[in-house]
């Protein structure tokens, strides 16, 4: 039977309509600090517009890109830390397109909760509108949904949308040759996966989050460490050099199963383990997990978070370049002729 005497309206089932619109309000500063060339950031539209006849295109692609930021969020929710997690969503999606040679030029994001909290919505979205500075693309817009009793307390979850441009005759990647020199270029610490393998040692391990240090820095601080933006070096390249013929971004199934993706193959590649950073945090993971490199390199990208290969016969140009640009790197390999395994990893990680 209907209970006529109570009136069930659309805040009382759990959807705020007018704590959205002080979010957007609240917000809306911020993303308009992201603006660029072709586009003004305005939010309120039922879609967002870019001009691409406001750059210096003449014979563009458009390049697209989503994702999410995984398992991390939980690190994010365990410990109230919300500041970092919408930088690692731009860097997924950006990196991306770095990877064909793009240009990001715009982005938009998918918030998701069971009940909108301002202040924690508005952290993700400076971190969100943070990588989108650091990238150089515009935050467009977005969609905050509350959908109530669909996830637990101050729990939410993340997708962002990334959409670039690139020369047709500058996309990535070009056919490589027997001798290419693999670059790689530091990782600012896990970036957003293998978070399920880390959790499980959080777990079995019993370690308190809010006490646990590795070194000086807090342990919670060297997970939640947002994922690196690699825009500057790889658009610093492209533009001053023809040398560059691919480009890997280093995520889930590492090394192992990004680097292939963009070589031939008809070519392997040989890897030095010994060229790896040594750093604190894989030691930490290698030591908890008792994992070989190999499967190491497999899950994680072990301190190398984007992999460039080169012209070998003008790669002494580009080091240059590499050089003048104060653009940390490090030699890890070379492509090599067919073996049985398109990744031949030689030596041991300093770990």
């Amino acid at each position: 039977m209907i209970n006529k005497n109570k009136k069930i309206t659309y805040k009382s089932s759990g959807v705020d309509v007018d704590k959205g619109n002080r979010f957007i309000n609240e917000i809306s500063p911020i993303v308009k600090e992201t603006s660029r060339d072709g586009a003004d950031s305005k939010l309120g539209g039922f879609g967002s517009i870019f001009d691409l006849s406001k750059l210096d295109y003449k014979d563009p692609l458009l390049v697209s890109a989503t994702d999410g930021v995984g398992t991390k969020l939980k690190l994010a929710f365990d410990s109230n830390m919300h500041d970092t997690v919408g930088i690692d969503l731009v860097a997924m999606c950006v990196n991306d397109i770095l990877a064909q040679g793009g240009e990001p030029l715009f982005f938009l994001d998918y918030f998701a909760t069971s009940k909108l909290d301002i202040t924690q919505a508005a952290d993700v979205l400076r971190g969100i509108a943070k990588g989108c500075k650091i990238a150089g693309c515009a935050l467009v817009g977005g969609e905050t949904a509350e959908l109530p009793g669909f996830y637990k307390k101050n729990h939410y979850d993340l997708a962002g949308f990334c959409v670039g441009a690139v020369e047709r005759d500058r996309l990535l990647p070009l056919p490589v040759k027997d001798g290419d020199v693999i670059v790689g270029l530091p990782s600012s610490g896990i970036h957003s996966n293998g978070y399920s393998l880390v959790h499980k040692i959080i777990s079995n391990n019993n370690i308190d989050l809010k006490k646990e240090s590795l070194g000086d820095n807090k342990l919670i601080r060297l997970l939640l460490e947002p994922t690196r933006i690699y825009t500057r070096e790889v658009q610093t390249i492209t533009k001053r050099t023809n040398t560059l013929k691919a480009v890997a971004h280093i995520t889930g199934g590492g090394l192992t199963e990004n680097l292939p993706r963009v070589i031939s193959d008809k070519f392997s590649s040989e890897i030095l383990l010994s060229k790896y950073p040594a750093t604190p945090i894989y030691s930490w993971i290698k030591h908890n997990s008792q994992l070989e490199d190999e499967e190491l390199m497999r899950t994680f990208n072990c301190g190398i978070g984007l992999v460039m290969v080169f012209d070998c016969e003008k790669f002494e140009d580009t080091r240059s370049i590499l050089e003048s640009e104060n653009i940390p790197f490090a030699l890890i390999g070379e492509v090599i002729k067919k073996e049985v395994e398109p990744v031949i990893y030689r030596g041991k990680l300093n770990l």
